[in-house]
């Protein structure tokens, strides 16, 4: 695909610019040659002429407002030589002039001539016209034929067909659903009688819903580049502006260019920015620019499918619990597509497009890197594949390693190392002791993926050591059990100092957290708990796609309920960590092993990680 070219400047703008550079051209001449135009006297000093009127030479003098013209005694009076001079202001000059008997008299006001007529007339126009023809090409972005005028036109990209590589299915993996569904529009725009002739409408709108980076508008770039059609490409926020009234204008601006071009694509990146619940302010009704964008767009899309003019509407966002519900009903946006994060069959094959652009070692195994990916999206695996080139590229390899791959891993997840921050050995004791804790504890309990790695080389900004846990299957459902497995992994830590140490530090402060909001979920969203039975306390709807990193805020409830609520999270918060407490205590000559050999190494991982966690005892009742 390539980017459409706008045509260039019209007629008029053409003659503008020859008429003001002749007129330029005169009037600089003019100005700087007068010369050419009209020959003139003489110029001399001022105090040369008073000298000559003293001496008695001078016949007679023309006072003019700017200029005094004089003629000195000659035998022919009537053809000497006529000379210039700048007047000052001289009250005397009269005095002086009668007495040495010199005819003088005022210079009347100048006629004008054809020329300095012609100029006047021709030359303001000319300087206007010029003038806005600067802020023309200005207001129109360098070359735009619209200008300054163009503030209500449409700020969209046009892509045709050319010769440049386009972007198709075939770049695009992992989400195999999304593009089976948007077939049928590729299928509509090539073959469309195949649809009518059975009374089939395609749909109008199509609504493309996921998270950051998942490739909502790579698929939209491939179904224009599958269909070859003109494909209009902009962003919600490019529709908003200071004025009201300049976003509904792009709207119709948009519309209009899309009919000329019909069969084509529209795509709206980021719709959550003019098309947000229009009561979400609080109140129905207002006139603000937002609001009218957003009322413009929804008659657009109910209007512009009148006649053969096949427009098909493409938007993404990732939040869609914020859109009116105006855009979402059928007739507008009548099907939404989802484009979630890729398994892991499609971690891999996104893996396998990016690796075309570099080159790998032969110990390069895919597969397993997608293993270790989980919940990567397909911009996230871009990065990754890069990174890992960098990481090549700084070892000054030829071929991207394995090796780059796993660091490349862990600067995504964790951060990059820190080797500048030095701990004394207490403090590398204690992290030392603390993700052994983790690593004992995940490795016992259920809902934990598998401990491939501890390290207590500082990463980030704030961890001093990590434990990488990888899941060995996707997985999307989780029971009470292994939740309150996770729990106990999260607190193995602190549980791990206490038993070594008789003390907690401030590095468990983030394990908490994670442990205190899992449990609170547990109790108000998943209705886990006994007490409170099958009921959801949090406030309202959550946010789509945007993860759970903080509380969740609770509805209003009773000062009963909220005891009860705060009760239970705190007994499964405490169950959990007398469970890490029981697993480490059983287990404690094997953790005093590992983190000896921790701290000789820093980093154990592999199949000598699994050896020495395969030993951990479970805990028995006696």
């Amino acid at each position: 695909m390539a980017i459409k070219e706008q045509p260039k400047s019209p007629r008029f703008r053409i003659i503008a610019n020859i008429l003001l550079a002749v007129s330029g051209l005169f009037l600089l001449l003019n100005l700087f040659l007068p010369g050419l135009f009209a020959s003139g006297p003489t110029g001399v000093p001022y105090s040369l002429f008073i000298h000559q009127v003293q001496e008695g030479e001078v016949n007679r003098v023309s006072v003019g407002q700017n200029q005094i013209l004089y003629q000195l005694k000659t035998e022919n009076a009537e053809s000497g030589p006529v000379f210039a001079t700048t007047p000052i202001f001289d009250l005397e000059l009269p005095k002086l002039l009668e007495q040495k008997g010199v005819e003088f008299a005022a210079t009347p006001p100048p006629k004008n001539t054809w020329f300095t007529t012609l100029l006047s007339w021709v030359i303001p126009p000319l300087i206007f016209i010029g003038i806005w023809q600067f802020f023309l090409a200005r207001g129109g972005g360098g070359g735009g034929p619209q200008g300054a005028l163009s503030i209500g036109k449409s700020k969209a990209k046009v892509y045709v067909e050319g010769e440049s590589a386009k972007i198709t299915f075939a770049d695009v993996a992992g989400v195999e659903e999304a593009k089976t569904e948007l077939v049928e529009i590729v299928d509509f725009l090539k073959t469309p009688a195949r649809f009518t002739q059975i009374g089939a409408r395609i749909p109008k709108g199509v609504l493309l819903v996921g998270p950051p980076g998942t490739g909502k508008t790579l698929l939209a770039k491939a179904v224009a580049g599958e269909a070859g059609v003109p494909f209009f490409s902009i962003s919600g926020s490019e529709f908003v502006e200071l004025f009201v009234g300049v976003g509904s204008s792009r709207v119709r601006d948009l519309f209009e260019q899309a009919k000329k071009q019909a069969p084509c694509i529209v795509f709206i990146d980021e719709l959550d920015a003019i098309g947000k619940s229009r009561s979400s302010n609080g109140f129905y009704g207002g006139n603000d620019e937002r609001e009218q964008t957003l009322n413009q767009l929804l008659t657009e899309m109910d209007g512009f499918a009148a006649g053969d003019a096949t427009v098909i509407v493409l938007a993404a966002t990732n939040r869609p619990e914020t859109l009116d519900p105006a855009l979402l009903r059928p007739g507008r946006f009548d099907r939404q597509v989802l484009v979630d994060r890729p398994d892991l069959s499609g971690r891999e094959a996104i893996l396998k497009i990016h690796a075309q652009k570099v080159k790998l070692g032969d110990d390069v195994n895919l597969k397993a890197i997608a293993t270790r990916t989980p919940g990567f999206a397909g911009a996230d695996l871009a990065n990754l594949v890069n990174e890992a080139a960098l990481l090549a590229a700084r070892n000054l390899r030829q071929s991207v390693a394995q090796e780059d791959f796993a660091e490349a891993i862990e600067r995504v997840v964790a951060g990059l190392e820190k080797k500048s921050r030095v701990m004394n050995e207490t403090e590398k004791k204690i992290v030392a002791y603390h993700e052994v804790g983790h690593a004992m504890v995940g490795a016992l309990t259920t809902g934990n993926g598998r401990v491939e790695k501890i390290s207590i080389i500082p990463r980030g900004m704030a961890a001093l050591g990590y434990t990488l846990q990888l899941p060995t299957e996707d997985r999307f459902l989780m029971n009470e059990a292994e939740l309150r497995g996770q729990i106990a992994t999260l607190l193995g830590g602190r549980s791990a100092e206490e038993i070594v140490f008789n003390s907690i530090t401030t590095g468990a402060s983030n394990d908490l957290q994670r442990a205190t909001d899992l449990a609170e979920r547990m109790v108000t969203a998943y209705g886990m708990s006994k007490v409170l039975g099958p009921l959801a306390y949090q406030q309202g709807q959550q946010a789509m796609f945007l993860g759970n990193g903080g509380a969740n805020p609770r509805r209003a409830v009773s000062e009963d309920t909220s005891k009860a609520i705060d009760s239970e999270v705190k007994e499964i918060v405490e169950t959990a960590h007398e469970q890490a407490l029981e697993i480490l205590r059983q287990n404690r000559d094997l953790l005093e092993a590992i983190a000896t050999q921790l701290l000789e190494t820093e980093v154990i991982e592999g199949e000598k990680l699994h050896d020495l966690l395969s030993q951990v005892k479970p805990v028995t009742n006696s």
